[in-house]
């Protein structure tokens, strides 16, 4: 994970999704900008597009581990 450089909007987003689903309110429009920002990022970076979500899921999703 120390090895993937993940820009704060990018968390941002995943972090407003990640609310919204929790409460059952993730719109579409969240949803296309966060998978467009992961494919945008993935495609600049060179990483792997599924690495990168995976990696900024775990960073969101699960902090402490």
């Amino acid at each position: 994970m120390a090895d993937t450089d993940i820009p704060e909007s990018l968390i941002a987003l995943e972090r407003a999704a990640w609310v919204e689903q929790q409460v059952g309110a993730l719109t579409v429009e969240t949803a296309a900008a966060v998978q467009q920002a992961y494919t945008d990022h993935a495609a600049a970076t060179g990483q792997s597009r599924h690495e990168l979500e995976k990696t900024v899921k775990q960073l969101v999703r699960h902090p402490a581990t």
